[in-house]
């Protein structure tokens, strides 16, 4: 299989072809992650385009930073459904898809043929993901915006100061989460297609991924009734877990356990906290927090953060100065995880972030900056003419 410019793709994907109806992040960040493992990903767009292409600033040489952050290697056709023949390109790009990304509201497909009852009848091979804010039944009419499922959800409850309002979270980080859990579902499907031969429809939403986010806070009510408050930078199950003040600024210090709360405590030379009755267990921990920070933040007032976190790194203690992006960014490049790839080539190439997983086989690709509104028509119409539609007979490339 070759993608829409006639390049050969490469990586664990290689073969399958997303036809990409989703827009803004979830949906988009979920399909640029398919493509870096080498799926080829047409990405269909209304006539105005992608809402994020428009969300600045920031910008780079005009274009939206948000756009080119979930959107490389994808190959952008301009498509007015309302239009018969841009309609039928639409089911020409599907019938060749092995799977169709979308998160129109729900029933916002229907007039078009391509709810989930259609498309499941006409193209049975299909992988159909459908991506909502809130479901299809109760929650159909809400907008699946992330700052609504952080509200909703409880997120918001849980974040800020103890004695301050609530607070959103610094990114749209459910979103990011449901285009993860699509992406799971995706793989899922595509590796029963392949024994089956059927396609089926999955579907994702940003409350149940936030519910799902949440965990421990989420199961805590579940299992035992807990309603969890803001605590600011404090855990509610441990402690020592969060900033504590160093001689100029805070250090991140977390221990998970008992024995290295107690390497904790000899490192700052206050040995016999660790076996001290109030604090030897998490619970005795926890239930003396403010009583152990005092104790904690006088020690470590007779060094600065970073001088902290050299010496506790070397003794293995799990801590972090804290940092800005730019400065995360930078750190990360220092621990050789080369944080920011160049994708596409020569002039045209953009720095986006690198993609999280690393194959011992395979290759991540970053081939391709992220298009222009309607960059690639007559690249993604020649490859319609050139390329079958798909079947149920059809084998996956995996």
């Amino acid at each position: 299989m070759r993608n829409s410019t006639g390049s050969a793709t490469t990586g664990p994907l290689s073969g399958i072809v997303i036809a990409d109806f989703s827009r803004v992040l979830a949906g988009p960040y979920c399909t640029m992650l398919l493509a870096d493992m080498g799926a080829t990903v047409i990405k269909v767009e209304g006539p105005a385009g992608d809402d994020t292409r428009n969300w600045v600033p920031p910008h780079r040489d005009g274009v939206s930073t948000y756009y080119l952050s979930i959107n490389r290697n994808k190959s952008s056709i301009m498509l007015d459904m309302a239009n018969a023949e841009d309609l039928e390109t639409a089911y020409s790009i599907i019938e060749r898809a092995d799977v169709f990304v979308e998160n129109f509201k729900p029933g916002g497909l229907a007039k078009f043929g391509l709810d989930q009852e259609a498309v499941a009848t006409r193209w049975p091979h299909l992988i159909h993901a459908s991506i909502t804010g809130f479901g299809t039944e109760g929650g159909s009419s809400m907008p699946g915006y992330d700052l609504l499922a952080q509200a909703v959800s409880g997120m918001m409850t849980l974040t800020g100061d103890a004695d301050g309002p609530p607070q959103r979270a610094g990114v749209a980080v459910f979103d990011v989460m449901t285009g993860l859990h699509t992406t799971v579902a995706i793989l899922g499907a595509l590796q029963e297609r392949n024994l089956t031969g059927r396609g089926q429809h999955v579907g994702v939403n940003l409350l149940s991924s936030a519910v799902s986010g949440l965990v421990n806070q989420t199961m805590g009510y579940a299992g035992a009734g807990n309603i969890p408050t803001r605590m600011g930078n404090d855990h509610p199950s441990l402690f020592p877990y969060g900033p504590l003040h160093a001689a100029d600024r805070e250090i991140v210090i977390c221990c998970g356990n008992d024995v290295q709360f107690q390497r904790l405590t000899e490192a700052l030379g206050i040995a016999q906290i660790g076996i001290d009755p109030r604090f030897a267990t998490m619970a005795d921990r926890n239930a003396n927090r403010e009583e152990l920070r005092v104790i904690l933040e006088e020690a470590l007032a007779a060094r600065t953060a970073d001088e902290w976190f050299e010496a506790l790194q070397k003794k293995g203690i799990a801590c972090s100065p804290i940092l800005n992006v730019a400065e995360g960014l930078q750190f990360a490049q220092r621990l050789g995880l080369d944080p920011i790839v160049q994708a596409g080539k020569g002039t045209d190439a953009v720095p986006t972030i690198k993609h999280p997983a690393t194959f011992s086989r395979s290759e991540i690709r970053y081939d391709k900056a992220p298009p222009a509104l309607d960059g690639d028509r007559e690249s993604v119409l020649e490859w319609i003419s050139s390329n079958p539609q798909r079947s149920a007979d059809d084998k996956l490339a995996v």
